[in-house]
């Protein structure tokens, strides 16, 4: 089975709000050992990073100013996680804004392109309640 282990860093918390991807990062597993294969990318998002959000990551406007936007990356993104299950913690987080992103190219969702998506904080914490 192939896995993508996958995270992201946004300007904020809510892409209700316009929030938006900065960062992806994913690595590949098959049968759950690391292929090798990794996708990474830093992301313009014509918008100011957040205060807040710039204290969890690091990534300033002035860092941003001169990467791709989503729109070039997305094919290459999309056929990286293409028919792979994911492994996100706190997927609902994540998925929200890489469903936005795609919504803003009228491209689906992420579900449409994979073959599942785990979310480690829900196993974490059904595993260890409390």
């Amino acid at each position: 089975m192939r896995y993508i282990v996958l995270d992201t860093e946004t300007t904020g918390l809510s892409p209700e709000q316009g929030h938006r991807v900065i960062e992806i990062g994913a690595v590949e597993l098959n049968d759950r050992q690391p292929s090798g294969r990794t996708f990474h990318v830093y992301l313009n998002p014509d918008r100011e990073v957040e205060a807040g959000a710039l204290e969890v990551h690091g990534l300033s406007n002035e860092f941003l100013a001169d990467k791709p936007r989503f729109e070039a990356i997305a094919d290459d993104f999309l056929a990286f996680v293409a028919e792979a299950e994911l492994i996100i913690h706190n997927a609902p987080f994540d998925v929200g804004f890489l469903d936005m992103e795609l919504a803003r190219m009228e491209k689906g969702k992420l579900k449409d392109y994979c073959a599942g998506i785990q979310d480690t904080l829900k196993q974490a914490r059904d595993l260890h309640p409390g």
